[in-house]
């Protein structure tokens, strides 16, 4: 795996080695006072940066409002590791207050966390999202003597089998939330229209992942899952406006409504944000069934 990281300015290569230490730190306090012997042992393997910023593609839109995120595959020695809020909560939010309080950070932080088996598993069964990875990743930091298995290359009819049946679940159960939040929109339920926007989004940035790729992230984040699905799919961006304040905190109405649509007696959306977000939703959907339809398309 690549280690060179020449091709960043010198700031943000600053800021990638600020991420590791990030992580390190972070996860060390969490296994810190272990007593299981499975905990204890608990190791880091790898971080390898992904995406724009380890191809040299990355974004920066400081007119448009969007920049590309960090992409960071954490790989651990236990599969029990994994675990995103009991082991990777605490620096998920260390470095989210990097990159919007206290500017440690020029641009986010999205990490994933898989054990190393599951990533040599993913390897050999050929899945495009591990495989770009392993080729184009860059490691930030490796253990010795954890090597990634050769992937194998998937033959081009398994893998648009397999994308075509994410598509089509995907997509129809996206399709339904789209619905349901219309009626509740129509009914005047508010706060449940925004809980199934949220829905809809989720599910149709899953689709577009699990469809072009072969892999989404297990999260129910919708920046998360934006930032990634836009960076397989920059088609979406169009989506979602950046470049003014309304639109971004529209936007992050739409992230809240998971939890606080339900459960938080202090969320209210008004009318005109509510049908805001049902028409960005809207065409999030048919930018998601143009690319996904032209992944499926049948080639010459």
């Amino acid at each position: 795996m690549k280690t060179d990281l020449d091709h960043l300015p010198s700031q943000k290569q600053r800021e990638l080695q600020h991420v590791v230490r990030v992580l390190f730190e972070e996860f060390e306090r969490e296994i810190g006072l272990a007593t299981q012997p499975w905990k204890k042992r608990g190791r880091i393997l790898k971080v390898v940066l992904y995406g724009s910023y380890a191809r040299g593609d990355w974004v920066d839109d400081a007119v448009g409002g969007y920049k590309s995120d960090y992409d960071i595959l954490v790989v651990v020695n236990d599969t029990k590791l994994t675990d995103p809020i009991e082991y990777w909560g605490k620096a998920d939010d260390r470095l989210m207050r990097d990159a919007t309080i206290n500017e440690a950070l020029s641009a986010p932080v999205n990490f994933i966390v898989h054990d190393l088996a599951d990533v040599n598993d993913q390897l050999t069964h050929g899945r495009p999202f591990f495989v770009d990875i392993a080729q184009q990743g860059i490691a930030l930091y490796e253990a010795e003597g954890f090597e990634l298995t050769t992937p194998r290359v998937l033959p081009p009819g398994e893998a648009l089998a397999e994308a075509e049946t994410h598509f089509n679940r995907w997509f129809s159960s996206a399709s339904d939330f789209v619905r349901l939040a219309q009626m509740a929109t129509s009914e005047k339920m508010a706060n449940k229209a925004a809980f199934l926007l949220h829905q809809a989004a989720e599910q149709l940035y899953h689709c577009t992942l699990l469809t072009l790729t072969l892999y989404s992230p297990k999260s129910h984040r919708l920046n998360f899952l934006r930032s990634h699905a836009e960076e397989v799919a920059s088609d979406l961006i169009a989506a979602w406006p950046r470049s003014d304040k309304v639109s971004r905190r529209r936007f992050e109405f739409l992230r809240q409504a998971y939890v606080n649509a339900r459960y938080s007696p202090h969320y209210e959306i008004s009318d005109e944000e509510l049908n805001w977000l049902g028409e960005r939703v809207a065409e999030l959907q048919a930018l998601v069934k143009a690319v996904c339809e032209k992944r499926l398309a049948p080639r010459d």
